[in-house]
């Protein structure tokens, strides 16, 4: 908006029953304005108006304009449109450009400093948008992807939280359809064939010459679970011979080589050739004697 003056109306007295006055014509007041004169026909009894053919055309006096209101415009303020708020919820600023300006032209105008109007300096920027944003997903990382190997998820933990994240609301104040997936595929590659695993040996049948001895022997895959995926062909031995070294010292002269009493089974000691185990020699020492 700009502000204007109106010129004041100035009567001149006619000739021949005619009235002439000046009439203000205003327009845009940041620069000089135009006044012009208009000639009207009048009765001369009443002085009304009546149409100009009533008058004499040759007696009409010509019509005049002159300029007024020669002095420069005031700075006004110029107030732009608000921008739209920073945020939608929790508080944000809107902002609008506030300028000084000044006419000088019909269509020419310039920018002041804010010192240059002398009414108050309208607001540039005021808060918007102050109610509270609604309850929204607030997702963690994920997990690492389990198992190791192979095809599996990924995990993660999704909250229900305020907009500034300081409270935690159940589930069901945060919309389902926008909730983020809590689990994911995933693989880390191809996992390691099961293989066959094998115990420690344990102790030898024999105390004494020729035995055994046994270990386990399991099939596991990669996470220790039993499989039957491993090939036969490369499965390690579980028995093999051992062999441990015997008491070779001599029975005293005092003591007396004998069966022991209620041993019914020393010729079968003999017969199965169990006499080279320090057990049965000693138990058979009759009849392991010289074998």
């Amino acid at each position: 908006m700009r502000i204007g003056h109106q010129c004041n109306s100035l009567p001149l007295a006619g000739r021949a029953g005619q009235l002439a006055s000046f009439k203000a014509n205003t327009l845009a007041a940041a620069w000089t304005g135009v006044q012009r004169q208009e000639v009207v026909c009048k009765r001369l009894d009443d002085n009304s108006i009546v149409q100009n053919n009533y008058c004499d055309p040759d007696s009409k006096p010509p019509e005049n304009h002159r300029a007024c209101n020669a002095e420069p415009c005031p700075p006004e303020w110029f107030i732009g449109d608000w921008l739209e708020c920073s945020k939608t919820c929790d508080g944000g600023m809107r902002t609008r450009a506030v300028l000084c300006i000044r006419k000088i032209g019909p269509s020419e105008e310039e920018t002041l400093d804010y010192s240059g109007c002398l009414t108050h300096r309208p607001i540039e920027k005021e808060p918007c948008n102050n109610q509270s944003c609604p309850p929204q997903w607030v997702a963690l990382d994920w997990s690492e992807c389990t198992p190791k190997c192979g095809p599996g998820f990924k995990h993660r933990i999704v909250l229900c939280k305020s907009s500034d994240l300081a409270k935690t609301f159940p589930a069901a104040q945060c919309p389902e359809e926008s909730k983020p997936p809590v689990r994911i595929r995933c693989s880390l590659g191809r996992c390691p064939p099961p293989r066959w695993v094998t115990g420690d040996w344990g102790q030898c049948s024999a105390q004494c010459g020729l035995g055994q001895q046994m270990r386990t022997v399991q099939c596991l895959s990669y996470t220790g679970q039993a499989s039957s995926d491993c090939p036969e062909t490369v499965r390690p031995p579980s028995m093999q011979q051992c062999e441990s070294k015997c008491d070779s010292t001599p029975i005293s002269n005092t003591e007396e080589c004998k069966d022991v009493n209620k041993v019914a089974y020393c010729p079968l000691v003999l017969k199965f050739k169990f006499c080279s185990r320090a057990y049965f020699r000693q138990m058979c020492c009759k009849t392991c004697q010289g074998h």
